[in-house]
């Protein structure tokens, strides 16, 4: 794999804009125009897209701590409350001997959000510099993020499942502890982190039409910065 620019023709330079809502390309078209077909505004550039994925990464990040630091799962029964955070919950599934299972939550809740949060911090400064870095490479990433985001969620549900199903009053209850909520906002933040960057800045390293840079919220001192 090469370290060098990868060079390909973009829409932009040849004068096509597509719709992101029913996916229609239209040539000609100008900045901020109506979509013929569904009336959403066409964009070059998701509109402040690098301001809007790093308010949400950092937004992501504050809460990474208290995800991991906090209860996630309390359980009350006749012995005592006993307060599980995740990695304590990973610990007590390699101690019993269930090493698949400690090892699929500690990929799916521990491992996934830290890698989307670097990943996504990663390609949003690249992005910014308008780098020509591993530009394929980028690409490629965005998808495997997209693909895996979803399996952030498998320590929610697991806790929802238990608190609904594990209700026997004097003998033992199991509820969610304050941990879940942050957690559940990490995962919320990095998905819509996610969907506000756009991909195709990844691309624009060579120089593009100044309304596409205006449109992603990118600006020559942003740039150089």
């Amino acid at each position: 794999m090469s370290d060098g620019p990868t060079h390909v023709t973009t829409a932009v330079q040849l004068g096509l804009m597509s719709c992101r809502h029913c996916g229609t390309v239209w040539q000609g078209a100008a900045e901020g125009a109506a979509c013929g077909r569904c009336g959403t505004r066409l964009h070059i550039r998701k509109p402040h897209s690098i301001q809007f994925t790093w308010a949400l990464l950092i937004a992501a990040a504050v809460m990474y701590l208290p995800a991991n630091l906090l209860p996630v799962m309390i359980t009350r029964s006749l012995f005592g409350a006993q307060y599980d955070t995740i990695l304590s919950g990973v610990i007590y599934f390699w101690v019993s001997g269930a090493y698949g299972l400690a090892a699929i939550v500690f990929v799916a809740s521990f491992l996934v959000p830290l890698f989307k949060l670097s990943a996504l911090t990663l390609m949003t400064i690249m992005a910014q510099q308008r780098s020509d870095w591993r530009q394929q490479e980028r690409a490629t990433l965005y998808r495997i993020l997209e693909v895996i985001g979803r399996w952030s969620m498998l320590d929610v549900f697991v806790v929802s499942l238990l608190a609904g199903l594990v209700r026997i009053q004097g003998f033992a209850e199991v509820t969610a502890g304050v941990g879940i909520a942050a957690f559940g906002a990490v995962v919320v933040l990095t998905m819509l982190a996610s969907l506000s960057f756009d991909p195709r800045l990844s691309w624009d390293s060579e120089p593009v039409a100044q309304d596409a840079m205006n449109a992603a919220g990118i600006n020559e001192t942003e740039r150089t910065a």
